[in-house]
């Protein structure tokens, strides 16, 4: 086996298990599915061309840094907010059936959280998403976005914070 089919073979055993993190942090940083699935897509690339650099450890940690900084340089690139797309299904107007009032209920809160998280800055964002929907520890998220683990849990407190505002100013 050459070295490249055995560099191969460690960047997968070690890398993709994490597309689901990957594409979960990117969605969350750029609010768009496409963007995302693209980010990540460029992401794996970039850390496969880096990965002799990743010293083992957690390559979940090492992982969600290339797509984060993917993201921000992205992000930092995009000069043009994307335009807003009319979905006339979403606006259809039309009455639910009356068995449906308890999925309404359950919808509209999971669609209240997502806009809360969605309107956190960035950096409150990004650290609320790996903690609370990736489940990673303070040290991981203090790698990832190349912060003290101090500053991880005041963003994580004040992230929360703000969720718990916007989540009781739409009830």
């Amino acid at each position: 086996m050459s070295s490249v089919d055995e560099k191969q073979l460690e960047f997968e055993q070690t890398m993709v298990p994490h597309l689901d993190a990957a594409y979960s942090l990117a969605r969350w940083l750029t609010r768009n599915q496409h963007d995302a699935e693209d980010l990540v897509q460029e992401a794996y690339l970039r850390a496969f061309r880096f990965f002799d650099s990743f010293q083992g450890g957690d390559g979940k940690a090492w992982l969600l840094s290339v797509v984060r900084n993917t993201c921000l340089t992205w992000l930092s690139k995009k000069a043009v907010a994307a335009p807003v797309e009319f979905n006339e299904q979403l606006h259809r107007e039309s009455s639910p059936p009356p068995d449906a009032e308890n999925a309404m209920i359950r919808d509209s809160r999971i669609d209240s959280l997502r806009n809360c998280v969605e309107t956190l800055p960035a950096e409150y964002r990004e650290i609320v998403v790996l903690r609370e929907l990736e489940e990673l520890s303070y040290r991981q998220i203090s790698e990832i976005a190349g912060v003290p683990i101090g500053t991880v849990m005041s963003r994580l407190s004040r992230g929360r914070e703000r969720l718990l505002d916007c989540m009781e100013a739409k009830s």
